[in-house]
């Protein structure tokens, strides 16, 4: 894939990428990299870890480059955000579906959870309360059973 600037993207995934240069936005290096950085995490991945994976292959980039396209990013609804507590925030591709975590509070340990947990709750909320819930991503705080018992 080429930019405006003729710059060319070896990995598009027809994702993330497309759909920026879609709504115009400009190709950078930088921002090919970042989104590469998302598109090629296996699970969600921090400012940080997306910054170091940048930094080794584009020595130029800074942590307010990484911040300024995860908020162009969630500002599209191309990812989404999810607090895991303790400073710790993680990103993930909107396009490769929603899940959940429970969260340790004793061990830091985050057990993935399916949407599919939550189909109950968000037909109650809708037919007790009128309340239509965007359950996309969440962090459920608790113990976990090894440090339970």
């Amino acid at each position: 894939m080429q930019d405006h600037a003729g710059h060319t993207h070896p990995h598009d995934h027809n994702g993330l990428l497309t759909q920026l240069a879609q709504a115009g936005y400009r190709m950078t290096p930088q921002r090919a990299m970042i989104v590469d950085a998302i598109e090629n995490s296996h699970n969600h991945i921090s400012a940080e870890e997306i910054y170091s994976s940048v930094v080794t292959r584009y020595p130029h980039v800074n942590i307010s480059t990484v911040y300024r396209t995860l908020d162009l990013l969630k500002a599209k609804g191309l990812v989404t955000e999810t607090d895991l507590g303790n400073g710790r925030v993680s990103y993930h591709p909107t396009s490769k579906g929603h899940h959940h975590h429970l969260v340790c509070h004793e061990c830091q340990a985050i057990i993935d959870l399916e949407e599919s947990v939550f189909i109950e709750l968000k037909s109650k909320l809708k037919n007790q309360y009128g309340f239509m819930a965007d359950i996309e991503h969440l962090a459920i705080f608790g113990h976990c059973s090894k440090c339970i018992s």
